[in-house]
């Protein structure tokens, strides 16, 4: 998977690999390690909303000086399915480049196998949140060319 930076492609390898009872159990873990917004996003300002997912969900991505990719999420507590999407980035793509994320392939929640053990409608929302992700990068990185 060298088309996925180190980090996610460890993550994608033990969902793929993990039985469909313990899926359910590394999605929950994931949702209680996204990071809190710091207080200047707490309003939402500057974040995107994502309306395809079926709960709120914010997201902002913001390529640094080295073009390495800072992001943040937000999702409420009762929405751990959606929450464990922004886990799952936010600890996967921690230190990757934009290059990098951008080339991410959008079926990513596939290759995991969430499939068996989601709705389409969260792999739907999830894949709206991989892709405005990546807009947000192509769009910064398209602004300093």
């Amino acid at each position: 998977m060298s088309d996925i930076p180190p980090k996610l492609a460890e993550i994608v390898d033990e969902f793929a690999s993990a039985p469909r009872e313990v899926v359910l159990e590394m999605l929950l873990e994931f949702a209680d390690a996204v990071p809190p917004l710091p207080e200047e996003l707490k309003g939402h300002e500057g974040m995107e909303q994502v309306p395809e997912c079926q709960t709120q969900f914010f997201l902002r991505a913001e390529v640094q000086s080295d073009h390495t990719v800072k992001t943040w999420f937000d999702c409420p507590l009762e929405a751990p399915t959606t929450r464990a999407f922004a886990g799952i980035l936010s600890e996967g793509l921690e230190g990757a480049t934009a290059q990098e994320i951008v080339a991410v392939p959008d079926d990513l929640y596939s290759r995991m196998g969430l499939a068996t053990a989601i709705s389409p409608l969260r792999i739907r929302g999830g894949t709206a949140i991989l892709a405005r992700l990546k807009r947000q990068i192509r769009e910064q990185e398209d602004t300093r060319a």
